[in-house]
């Protein structure tokens, strides 16, 4: 099996882990609201693509309840 003959220094170490990092997430702009979205993708915030509207983004309605409360409470 193959073993280094000499030990690598920490600054060749570095070196080599310096280009192991994430990347930063490409943005663009919306161009109807003007947020950061990813590109290629739906607008999270308004719902939009190409120009047209593909999700319609409704207000929730707060008066009806959210469920039914558990058997403990």
């Amino acid at each position: 099996m193959a073993v280094p003959k000499k030990r690598q220094s920490r600054t060749r170490r570095d070196k080599r882990r310096a280009n192991h990092k994430a990347a930063r997430p490409r943005l663009n702009e919306c161009p109807r609201c003007h947020s950061p979205r990813l590109p290629h993708r739906v607008c999270p915030t308004c719902g939009t693509y190409a120009g047209r509207e593909v999700i319609s983004h409704e207000a929730p309605d707060l008066t009806a309840p959210q469920g039914e409360p558990a058997a403990g409470e």
